[in-house]
């Protein structure tokens, strides 16, 4: 990283509006201890779905947003989400993969929800959900890039210039990136793809740690040439807090 600069990039929180606001507070009191430094929080996506509370989950980024610079990242459900008010198929596939526990999140009853068509859903979403948690979600990036790292929500596509990199590679890719092992124009920070802890790797570091699932939410720290973790771990009485190297 740059002299000077720490980032804070958080992983898929997918609706964990706990984790997420455990993390936060983690987040604020990490970075006054830490010492003076020029602070970016980067959110890598997939802010929404599977989980239970994906509008509280937007309105604590939003929040957080009016408080600090927070670059936040567009993810292949954010995509499904903001695509489907204007698209059944786009809402089909939307609803299949997490979509249902968004909507529910905003206040529409579950017996409306069961009843309700494609079309009168959409009527139902476009009621329930705020325009500015639309503009929100709909105003994110597909990538960030700060000194040697290269923030995206799922990969690139190996061997083609960021410039060059397509939508689609930014928000969905899995391979043939996740395999690649030689060196990228950045080192990338990414999330999408689930694995049991960090996925450290060469050429790039995954830090999704499957919030939604297991119950862990990963922040992965920036700081000079250092490289260190802070999860929100729900332990079933409660949230805890770990801290952990991450290797350089």
């Amino acid at each position: 990283m740059p002299n000077g600069e720490r980032v804070y990039a958080i992983g898929d929180v997918h609706g964990r509006r706990d984790l997420f606001e455990a993390l936060i507070d983690a987040v604020e009191r990490d970075d006054a201890e830490s010492g003076s430094a020029r602070t970016t929080v980067v959110l890598l996506g997939d802010l929404v779905d599977r989980g239970p509370d994906s509008a509280g989950v937007v309105e604590l980024a939003m929040l957080w947003r009016s408080r600090r610079k927070v670059e936040l990242l567009i993810g292949n459900h954010e995509e499904m989400f903001i695509d489907s008010f204007d698209d059944e198929g786009v809402l089909r596939h939307f609803l299949r993969h997490g979509g249902r526990q968004t909507v529910l999140s905003y206040g529409v009853p579950r017996d409306v929800y069961d009843a309700a068509s494609l079309g009168e859903l959409q009527v139902l979403m476009a009621r329930a959900v705020p325009h500015a948690h639309r503009a929100f979600l709909g105003g994110a990036r597909d990538h960030v890039v700060i000194g040697d790292y290269l923030f995206v929500h799922a990969g690139i596509a190996p061997e083609i210039p960021l410039e060059q990199q397509k939508p689609h590679h930014l928000r969905w890719i899995r391979e043939p990136f996740l395999d690649y092992d030689s060196p990228h124009e950045h080192y990338v920070i990414h999330g999408h793809t689930i694995t049991e802890d960090v996925d450290l790797r060469s050429n790039r570091l995954g830090i999704d740690t499957g919030a939604y699932r297991t119950g862990r939410l990963t922040a992965l720290v920036l700081e000079g040439e250092s490289r260190r973790l802070i999860q929100a771990v729900d332990a079933g009485s409660g949230i805890a807090i770990e801290k952990k190297d991450c290797g350089a």
